[in-house]
């Protein structure tokens, strides 16, 4: 991409050190093109539309990307943060397992099947990607105060990366949040607000104090196209793990839907930077029915996303006016993909399988991809004999109380071998 052509800078990033966002050049409009300087910005001035970082990236090498640190900052040439990332005190999340899963492959009748699984991420979820990136940008914007609206996994993430950064973080929940999330939270921080309403509302509050107050950065509103970026992260490391190839297929839960954008982003760019070979690929978004709106959207074949208010287990993915919805459906269409959604029972089946197929314990978010994943091969939407990605965002011990009334012991015995036989367990 050439240089920003038309630059509004505002005085609060005046300050910056050369070379603090990297190969970034600016902040471009997602509808109308329009360019701005870098800062903590989201909307376009011209239009309103969503600004995403735009870049001038240098010549990579898979061998240079191989030689970094075993987490994202591996591709730190490809993200808005500095050459010298790696000496910040930050949580150095990524480079999650990669897993070839024979087993709920055969379960399903799929051929080639894994799990991206970011559950091993340091707060146990796929957000610590993206926050680290946000940090990375609330560092350089002299930030006074890191914040988020959640529905849980970005809080754990922003708590604890703003402890390991001595910054202070306040972060906003739904009041109803499971209490396992709202502990992983609050044990990072004692600025935990718990807000009467669902995450829109919380989002709006959010909102409202970005604008009011100075030196606030809201990973997911005023810094937000720094904080999207990580996610990149994810498909750069599927390619890599991969062999340095695309899949043929993949699924991704879509709450807001940015990580859906971004892993195709990542794919565009590896295929530009001439890092993997060009090639088709499918992606399919993976939506709880309580919370379906993009999906709602897809099977009616408007390009207008409804708002809808959440009604669903997957609180994780239950954002009723997803900011990127309209985004997923131009992807999943163009690709040749699908946007598909499952009952509350569904996603706890899918929980079940994935921990009883490939000893993965999900949370409901990835419950419902592999729900979707399996609705999508029953509906004959998803090519069972292509290579195929599943992406696990978080770890189930977040949301015990889904499946807490679904499993359990298979008896109860006294200490005796007859009564061990007597279940007919042997």
């Amino acid at each position: 991409m050439s240089a920003v052509d038309s630059l509004t800078q505002p005085t609060s990033v005046e300050t910056h050190r050369e070379g603090a966002f990297g190969h970034a050049i600016g902040l471009a409009c997602r509808e109308c093109g329009h360019e701005i300087a870098l800062g903590p910005h989201y909307a376009c001035p011209e239009c309103f539309g969503p600004l995403e970082i735009a870049y001038d990236f240098p010549a990579i090498t898979r061998e240079q990307i191989e030689a970094g640190p075993a987490n994202i900052w591996r591709y730190k040439a490809l993200l808005p943060v500095p050459a010298d990332i790696e000496q910040s005190p930050n949580m150095e999340p990524g480079y999650t397992r990669l897993l070839k899963a024979n087993n709920l492959g055969a379960a399903l009748g799929i051929d080639n099947l894994w799990v991206k699984d970011d559950s091993t991420n340091p707060t146990n979820s796929f957000k610590d990607r993206v926050v680290a990136c946000a940090l990375s940008a609330a560092t350089e914007f002299h930030s006074k105060v890191f914040a988020c609206p959640s529905t849980g996994n970005l809080a754990n993430a922003v708590a604890a990366a703003g402890a390991r950064a001595g910054i202070k973080t306040v972060v906003f929940i739904p009041a109803n949040l499971e209490q396992p999330k709202q502990v992983n939270s609050a044990i990072y921080t004692d600025s935990l607000v718990a807000v009467n309403g669902n995450y829109d509302d919380v989002n709006r509050l959010a909102s409202e104090i970005a604008g009011e107050e100075d030196g606030w950065a809201f990973v997911n509103v005023n810094v937000r196209p720094f904080y999207a970026e990580g996610s990149k992260t994810l498909g750069y490391e599927i390619a890599e793990q991969l062999g340095w190839r695309l899949p043929d297929q993949i699924v991704i839960p879509v709450a807001s839907g940015s990580q859906l954008t971004k892993v195709h982003k990542a794919f565009q760019e590896l295929i530009k930077l001439g890092l993997v070979e060009d090639k088709p690929y499918r992606v399919f978004g993976a939506q709880a029915t309580g919370c379906s709106p993009v999906s709602v959207a897809y099977k009616a074949g408007v390009d207008a996303i409804r708002p809808v208010k959440p009604d669903t287990i997957a609180k994780s993915l239950a954002i009723g006016n997803p900011a990127d919805g309209i985004y997923v459906l131009d992807i999943c269409r163009e690709t040749g993909g699908a946007v598909e959604d499952i009952t509350d029972d569904e996603v706890r089946a899918g929980i079940v399988l994935l921990a009883r197929t490939e000893g993965i314990f999900t949370e409901t978010a990835g419950g419902t991809t592999v729900g979707v994943l399996k609705k999508l091969v029953e509906t004959g939407q998803l090519d069972t004999t292509l290579d195929t990605v599943v992406i696990n965002t978080g770890h189930g011990l977040k949301t015990l109380d889904a499946v807490s009334d679904r499993v359990g012991a298979a008896a109860v015995i006294e200490p005796s071998y007859a009564a061990f036989v007597a279940t007919g367990i042997a």
